[in-house]
């Protein structure tokens, strides 16, 4: 075994840096499904934009990724399908003209929509494009008043208490809900005898009512100052979009928040031809990438996030810092550093910048994970130059000023954790409208502060991660990850970062966290976790391995263990069969961004983490 671990190191390597761009970084897929595809075909069509091709060939890949029953799911196992998704599919088909009603795939199509429970049973996202476009009525869903963006920071909730994530959708979606905007040109399909409901007041939770009667009464309490609260809440939403824009036009770099500033803009009188419009839809364009089959739209491109990860797990294999793939991939980190304060710095106003953000058009959204990635890469080169040395101490610095006052790690801006917002009514709020501490950030920014900026357990943030994680372990021994899938994903985040602080392999804690491995350990040797684990919040098997869960799995037992127990070596097998293989276990999506929702398929991840735990693997138990 050991000699194919070798050969298979070097054959993942060449293969990386064989397809490193000549600007230093890595452009593999983000791919998150279908909504993005879908999405782009309505803009496209609600705009009036001709691109044929791009529309056929979007047209094409949501048309292939149809079930036999007529549904579309946005997962493999995803057994009921998703009615979101088909909806959202059966609409931009219909409109592009790629498939009719009476299609017998169409009338399928239809038939499952009905028997879900039709439009009025779909995700709020879904039925803010719908509205748009005069298919879902307005007064059926987010009663949340735009005024909201005017409560001051005092008040028990206000607009800046959301995420970052939840901030950037909401503004637009604000503008749009006040003026129950309807985009009038280049007429859609109709919708209404998808409609099942009749009454609007059924469609509301207690949770979400009592939201917005607070809001209310908080807007009631500030009424009697401003004249005009509609407007300037407008002018506060318009102000807080403009404001957040990025280089290439897109708002804050997402697909999904660039698609609703669009519609926004337009609500509040911009002309198509504007420049904003133009830049953003530009933008999205952008996000296309092509490999084997149809183009693909991207939520987000993902080069800094991949271009970070395979620079470490290069490294990690045995490729020197001074070697030209790791020195041209270090040069375009180093570029992609932040150097102005964004959103983040409300709660660590005395933090200089210096993070790094997930694309390579993020500027002013850094994250600790990308942050802690970029600086695991740069870190040997960093160390011998003064000037890089002192970039790389700006992102230490960033990154543990992040931490939350519970002691953990949120992924974008520290303490947004009020409880309330995960009543908004709107799906998913609970995930999305706040960004709490995870295992994963946790995990990670531990391993990073510990293996590589030189912290010991000792030191007072770090002994509070450690902390963290020892109170939010699972009674059977795992950790939920919140940005990757799922248990499998937390547990080896955390497990890693937890040997890497000192706690010994003896510990009760880290004893349960190597039990429940084993005890998911499929058959053939491998893991894999489905993504309804990240849904219904209880590990749920795949059945079947997957090459990145397989890596996780066995990088945690590898950093936890002193020798290489029968489950790492059956593990290790399994991982060399899996990295050659090439069937829906390797295109399976193992990261994740709100659940029951967004799952992406990294195209990076098939190479990344398989080298990073070969790699691990030999120098801890071959080479020691």
């Amino acid at each position: 075994m050991e000699v194919n671990i070798e050969e298979q190191i070097t054959r993942i390597r060449d293969r990386l840096t064989a397809g490193q761009q000549s600007d230093g970084s890595w452009h593999y897929c983000f791919e998150n499904s279908l909504m993005t595809d879908a999405y782009m075909i309505v803009l496209m069509k609600s705009l009036g934009i001709k691109k044929k091709k791009l529309t056929e060939e979007l047209g094409t890949r949501l048309l292939s990724k149809q079930t036999t029953e007529g549904h579309w799911k946005i997962f493999n196992d995803e057994e009921e399908g998703n009615l979101s998704a088909t909806v959202e599919a059966y609409f931009a088909l219909l409109w592009s003209g790629t498939a009719k009603k009476a299609d017998k795939n169409m009338v399928k199509a239809r038939s499952y929509i009905l028997s879900r429970g039709g439009l009025d049973k779909v995700h709020s996202m879904t039925k803010f494009m719908l509205a748009v476009h005069g298919q879902y009525p307005w007064d059926r869903f987010f009663p949340v008043p735009a005024e909201i963006i005017l409560l001051p920071s005092y008040f028990p909730v206000s607009f800046m208490d959301f995420s970052a994530y939840a901030r950037v959708h909401m503004a637009p979606l604000l503008l749009l809900k006040s003026e129950e905007y309807i985009r009038k040109s280049f007429l859609p399909p109709d919708f209404s005898d998808l409609l099942t409901e009749k009454e609007a007041d059924l469609f509301f939770r207690k949770n979400e009512r009592i939201f917005v009667d607070s809001l209310t009464k908080g807007l009631e309490a500030i009424a009697a100052v401003p004249a005009n609260l509609r407007k300037l809440s407008k002018k506060a939403a318009m102000d807080y979009m403009l404001s957040r824009i990025e280089i290439d036009g897109s708002l804050y770099s997402y697909f999904s928040s660039t698609f609703y500033m669009i519609f926004a803009l337009l609500s509040q009188g911009y002309s198509r031809e504007h420049p904003l419009i133009v830049e953003a839809v530009k933008a999205l364009m952008s996000y296309q990438c092509k490999g084997k089959g149809f183009p693909h739209i991207q939520n987000s491109t993902s080069t800094v996030w991949d271009t970070a990860l395979i620079t470490h797990a290069l490294q990690t294999s045995g490729m020197d810092y001074g070697t030209k793939p790791i020195v041209m991939a270090n040069e375009y980190l180093f570029k992609q550093q932040h150097y102005k304060k964004g959103d983040w710095a409300l709660e660590a106003p005395g933090t200089i910048p210096g993070g790094w953000g997930f694309s390579h058009s993020n500027t002013i959204n850094p994250d600790v994970d990308d942050t802690t990635a970029a600086l695991r890469a740069v870190k040997s080169e960093a160390f011998q130059d003064s000037k890089k040395y002192a970039a790389w101490e700006k992102g230490v610095k960033w990154a543990l000023a992040m931490q939350n006052e519970d002691g953990g790690w949120p992924a974008f801006e520290k303490n947004k954790n009020k409880e309330i917002l995960s009543w908004v009514p709107m799906d998913g709020a609970e995930d999305a409208a706040l960004d709490k501490s995870c295992a994963d950030l946790t995990g990670r920014t531990l391993e990073f502060l510990c293996k590589d900026a030189g912290m010991i357990w000792k030191s007072k943030q770090v002994k509070m991660g450690i902390d963290w994680l020892m109170r939010h372990q699972e009674k059977n021994g795992s950790w939920y990850g919140k940005w990757g899938i799922c248990y499998i994903y937390g547990t080896w985040a955390a497990l890693t970062g937890l040997s890497a602080a000192g706690v010994r392999n003896g510990e009760d804690a880290i004893v349960r966290a190597k039990k429940w491995l084993c005890q998911i350990q499929n058959s053939d040797g491998g893991w894999g976790e489905s993504c309804r684990s990240d849904k219904e919040k209880r590990y749920i098997s795949l059945g079947s391995s997957t090459p990145s869960q397989t890596a996780w799995a066995l990088d945690a037992l590898i950093a936890a263990s002193d020798f290489p127990t029968k489950e790492i070596r059956r593990g290790m097998e399994a991982l060399l069969i899996l990295i050659q293989s090439d069937d829906w276990r390797t295109k399976y999506p193992t990261g994740s961004g709100l659940p029951g929702r967004f799952y992406i398929h990294y195209h990076s991840y098939n190479y990344i983490w398989p080298l990073l735990t070969l790699s691990n693997y030999k120098n801890k138990f071959i080479e020691k």
